[in-house]
This record gives structure tokens, C-alpha cells and sequence, in this order.
């Protein structure tokens, strides 16, 4: 029990998210809708919070940016190999520029533990 705790504060057996979107197509302005997916892992772990940045890459650049971020405070724990959904609903900005070969964009989720380790999980979507 001890060495599967000691296992899972390194990321191995951990609890994992996963965000479930209704589409990856969307319009600037669009509402984004879907759910983060959380699985337990091997032990019973307590949650703290679940962030989700939209992300700008422009691969001509070389350069990332944050254009807005969400944070879902939570105290709840979640036992081994339990698995609930999570309500995602995230409005686009208005003044986005479509994607191209050049610019891409995606939501970064992580799930963040009391114990301060962290999984991630990523989902590009296209704006036109």
C-alpha cells in the first residue's frame, strides 16, 4: 500500500482526466461544450483542482500563448478505479483568428492533486 502511494505521487497509477469534447470544430464565439472524463487510479486519492487553458501555438513563430483559462476548484476525493464526469463549458473569444497550417489551437487540461502532482491531457480543436 505504502510503495503504490509513494508510486502514484511520481504519476504512476494516479487518477487521469481526459476532456470529452462534442465536436473540434468550432466559430469564434462558439460555446464549447463537453465533460472531463476523470478515471481513480491505484489508490484513493483527494483532488484539488481541474485546469483548462485554450492555447494559441504559432508553429511560424516558434511561439505558445494562453488566450483564456478555467479553474475548478474541488475538494473531493476520488477512490481506486472510480470513474465521474465533470460539466465542460467554455465560450471562445469573439476575436479569434481561424486556424491555419500556422496557427493552431488547443485545450491543455490538468487534473491537480492535494499531493501536488498533476495529469494532463490535451485536445486540439479548429477554429474557421
Amino acid at each position: 500500500m505504502i510503495l503504490r502511494k509513494y508510486m502514484s505521487l511520481l504519476g504512476i497509477g494516479s487518477a487521469k482526466i481526459d476532456l470529452i469534447l462534442e465536436k473540434e470544430i468550432y466559430k469564434a464565439g462558439d460555446l464549447v461544450r463537453g465533460y472531463f472524463s476523470i478515471e481513480g487510479g491505484t489508490i484513493e486519492q483527494k483532488l484539488k483542482r481541474v485546469e483548462c487553458d485554450l492555447l494559441l501555438t504559432d508553429h511560424a513563430a516558434g511561439v505558445e500563448k494562453v488566450i483564456d483559462t478555467t479553474t475548478i476548484l474541488t475538494a473531493r476525493s476520488i477512490n481506486s478505479e472510480e470513474a465521474y464526469n465533470l460539466p465542460f463549458c467554455f465560450k471562445l473569444p469573439a476575436a479569434l483568428t481561424a486556424s491555419t497550417d500556422e496557427l493552431s489551437y488547443r485545450f491543455q487540461t490538468r487534473l491537480v492533486f492535494d499531493e501536488g502532482v498533476t495529469s494532463q491531457d490535451q485536445d486540439i480543436i479548429q477554429v474557421i
